[in-house]
């Protein structure tokens, strides 16, 4: 089998240096890497130019977000199996040699990820939770992914940080172009994930296929810890799309009244404004009305596509 290996990048020159030197000391060396850089981007298209590295491949783009970026990748991929990573990202050796071993030895699985092992201030965050890349009926996502422990097991989501797919298995797909965003456009890889588990295809979470991952600034409206209007409301959309579109009505009803009375953290319900007013106080009414603005633009979305 053929292996592919997909890393969007933008901006972050030093980080996809330590990716790169980090894919070449992989113990099964993939048949292609292909770096998608957007036109603009000088830094990164210059230290390309300058760095000769067995099997690299530049693909170039004008269209900004991730989503573009990983849709044209896939597309110019000739590998059998297509594995995705960030640029702030640096694999274990042994990465591509566990993910080549899962889909050699079972045809019924169509992806593969595992841990990407988060360092912050200078630590890697401790592995402490057996639940990972789960959807609850009602809705509640629960990722983990970076701090997940124990055997491999079957999920319903993988995380874009560190994730693969069987080419066959997503042949005809893309990632879905009505998620919003111009960065990082986040829950792309629940609506991927989702769209492969829709065909059959089985997901598998293995904590010992890893990447150390070093979160690097974004230069997007995506912004990390910090409060962004723009991007709050596109969580929320996001999210409501993409649930929306991999439910069944008895689910729907259910997710629906759930964000609406409860919510999650950073899309708010009831219960959960509540819960922060006595901290973020005006905050707090913003994040609300923002989330609910952002599911009923989600709604929208997805009504549109049923059209």
């Amino acid at each position: 089998m053929k292996i592919s290996v997909i890393v969007p990048s933008y901006q972050r020159v030093d980080a996809l240096l330590n990716c790169l030197e980090g894919i070449q000391k992989q113990t099964r060396y993939p048949d292609e890497i292909i770096v998608v850089v957007r036109n603009t981007d000088d830094s990164t298209l210059q230290y390309l130019s300058s760095i000769h590295m067995e099997n690299l491949k530049i693909a170039l783009i004008e269209q900004s977000g991730v989503i573009a970026a990983l849709n044209l990748g896939i597309k110019e991929s000739i590998g059998s199996i297509v594995v995705l990573t960030d640029d702030d990202t640096v694999s274990h050796s042994n990465w591509l040699e566990k993910i080549e071993n899962y889909y050699v030895t079972n045809p019924d699985i169509g992806g593969v990820g595992g841990r990407d092992i988060v360092h912050f201030r200078g630590k890697p965050v401790e592995a402490i939770k057996q639940q990972v890349g789960i959807i609850k009926p009602y809705g509640r996502i629960i990722g983990n992914h970076h701090i997940g422990l124990g055997s491999t097991r079957e999920v319903d989501i993988l995380k874009g940080a560190n994730m693969s797919f069987r080419k066959d298995a997503i042949r005809g797909m893309e990632f879905d172009e009505k998620l919003k965003g111009t960065g990082a456009q986040i829950y792309n890889e629940m609506e991927f994930s989702l769209s492969v588990k829709q065909k059959g295809w089985k997901l598998i979470y293995d904590p010992k296929v890893c990447v150390d991952h070093y979160p690097a600034e974004r230069f997007d409206e995506d912004q990390r810890n910090s409060f962004n209007e723009i991007a709050f409301f596109n969580m929320a959309h996001n999210e409501t799309y993409t649930l929306l579109k991999h439910s069944n009505w008895k689910r729907r009803l259910l997710y629906i009244g759930w964000v609406i009375l409860i919510g999650s953290k950073s899309s708010p319900g009831v219960v959960q404004f509540m819960r922060m007013l006595p901290k973020e106080k005006y905050n707090s009414f913003k994040k609300i009305l923002i989330s609910y603005k952002g599911r009923w633009g989600g709604w929208k979305t997805w009504r549109g596509s049923l059209e």
